[in-house]
């Protein structure tokens, strides 16, 4: 009979696994990490600490940062956090971190469309990454093109900074670009109107297919959209 293997280690297992590599770690020290908030390892309701193979990888990155790069816990903290926001964290103290995945350059496939999209990021690296200036990005902004969510932008709005970014080196402004936010609420409409009745079912399985038809829906009115700028160019010529 195999016996599933435990979900969490113990903070004496923890260390274990660690002293092979650090030497100088101890117990004292784990808690003092914790204590500054590099770590937040669960608690049994007798109050002993569970560590994730999370927290032990999240405490691996800070010795390694400590004892090879001399990084003090503050510049620690701040990269662990932009790890958290799906971000690599800036290679210079003081840099702006930047997105981990390349943006899907404004090209939605199903896969994309299925991803959890828990990339967030703070004005200044949305700026950077997507290289809009400021002034920009208060029109698009303006004109609804981009949305912030709480205190900070997701993918989806990278991906359209980014393109945004690009159609205005053609000399095309963001006023110009309300046809295409008008147009894309057009067409969530439609698609709503197929998938609102699965929602309203309740079950599990109605709402999977709703995901699903969602899904298809919005990749083949993109695909439609393009045949039809492609076909009037063509016709243009």
């Amino acid at each position: 009979m195999n016996v599933p293997a435990r979900a969490y280690l113990s903070i004496g297992e923890v260390l274990s696994r660690l002293r092979t590599e650090f030497s100088d770690i101890t117990i004292s020290k784990i808690r003092f990490l914790e204590s500054e908030g590099l770590i937040e390892p669960q608690r049994t309701p007798s109050g002993y600490r569970k560590f994730t193979t999370n927290d032990l990888e999240r405490l691996r990155f800070v010795l390694l940062a400590q004892r090879d790069q001399y990084l003090p816990l503050k510049v620690i903290k701040e990269n662990l956090d932009a790890m958290d926001r799906g971000l690599v964290p800036a290679k210079v103290v003081g840099g702006i971190a930047s997105p981990r995945l390349a943006s899907n350059e404004g090209v939605l496939t199903a896969e994309q469309f299925n991803t959890e999209n828990d990339l967030r990021l703070t004005r200044a690296e949305l700026l950077s990454a997507s290289n809009l200036t400021e002034d920009q990005l208060v029109e698009i902004e303006s004109y609804g093109l981009i949305t912030i969510r709480g205190r900070h932008y997701d993918s989806d709005a990278l991906a359209v900074a980014k393109a945004v970014a690009e159609i205005s080196a053609f000399g095309i402004g963001a006023r110009h670009l309300r046809a295409f936010k008008t147009a894309a609420d057009r067409e969530i409409g439609l698609v709503e109107q197929v998938t609102t009745p699965l929602l309203r079912q309740k079950s599990t399985e109605a709402k999977a297919r709703a995901e699903e038809v969602e899904r298809e829906l919005a990749s083949l009115s993109i695909r439609l959209h393009a045949s039809l700028v492609r076909a009037g160019l063509h016709r243009s010529k």
